[in-house]
């Protein structure tokens, strides 16, 4: 059978799967690397990677047969492509079956924050609803929805915002060709004509702090920072001074850099959102994950094209 190294966790259910027809070999916390790699590195052909943890060029440039790296996930920013595809490795990824619950997830909370919806619960569940009526929420009726990042997921929760009666702009760095939407030239000009700022574009060191203390400032005081897409992306520092200042006025975050680590700060903050990194964790999603993630495997191990291989990085 082919040898294949695991470098992150993956769901059991796509372990036993691959277990039936591959030799995969544990190396998400090894106790001695260099020993492991000396014994079965030869032998790997293949490398089952996440989004969350991905081989580097070192552990890549180690693996003298390695021959594609298959990733549980749409982004591939933990895996370091460029050393891969210097390589000739092949490096798949899992785009398209996650799009609609992550769009979900963004667009409940493009709904929570504003509304409040998060700290109404609470404010309900402590009894303070006994002393009175909460403070009111915002409508996000008629407010600008400005989407960093009009990809497949961005795309997808651009729709569904059309549907609650958001006026939908965006910054790309990418041509989107002919789009009813208004496109802005720079993410500073955006976050400052938009009422809701939606991350949503890849992440990776390209990509790290792009939302910064001057992002924040020019969304305002009365603005809503949403976040689905990697935690890196956003300079959490100053988003939290943003929030504690009331720069902003409030968030709704599903990632964190340095997850699971979450900011002492943000978890103690009423008008902020938080869920642990949930925006794709359905039965139904995951299990589309990883039906790809095998079926890239099978087909590049029977020589036949991989489905969903990560397009050239420079």
């Amino acid at each position: 059978m082919v040898d294949l190294l695991q470098v992150s966790l993956v769901p059991p259910f796509l372990v036993e799967r691959l277990e039936q027809e591959f030799t995969l070999h544990d190396f998400i916390d090894p106790a001695d690397p260099d020993g492991l790699l000396a014994d079965i590195g030869p032998r790997i052909r293949g490398i089952l990677a996440s989004g969350m943890k991905g081989p580097n060029a070192d552990l890549i440039n180690r693996l003298e047969n390695l021959e594609i790296i298959a990733s549980f996930s749409v982004g591939f920013d933990s895996t370091d492509v460029v050393a891969a595809q210097a390589r000739g490795v092949i490096v798949t990824h899992t785009p398209d079956v996650l799009t609609g619950d992550v769009a979900d997830l963004a667009m409940t909370f493009i709904l929570m924050a504003p509304r409040r919806i998060g700290e109404a619960e609470r404010y309900l569940r402590a009894g303070r609803w006994r002393q009175g009526r909460m403070d009111l929420g915002t409508t996000v009726r008629g407010k600008r929805l400005g989407i960093l990042g009009l990809g497949r997921i961005g795309s997808a929760v651009a729709r569904r915002a059309e549907v609650f009666g958001l006026n939908i702009a965006y910054h790309d760095i990418k041509p989107m060709g002919d789009l009813t939407y208004r496109s802005y030239p720079t993410l500073r000009d955006l976050a400052d004509a938009s009422d809701i700022l939606l991350v949503s574009c890849e992440g990776g060191e390209a990509n790290r702090g792009l939302v910064d203390a001057t992002v924040l400032d020019a969304l305002g005081p009365a603005g809503f920072l949403i976040n689905a897409a990697r935690g890196a992306i956003v300079d959490q520092a100053a988003l939290v001074a943003a929030l504690r200042d009331g720069r902003i006025a409030g968030a709704a975050l599903d990632v964190f850099d340095g997850e699971p680590e979450v900011p002492a700060e943000l978890m103690a903050m009423e008008n902020v959102v938080l869920t642990p990194h949930i925006a794709s964790s359905t039965h139904e999603t995951r299990r589309a994950m990883a039906d790809l993630v095998y079926d890239n495997l099978r087909a590049h191990f029977d020589g036949k094209p991989v489905l969903t291989p990560v397009p050239p990085q420079a």
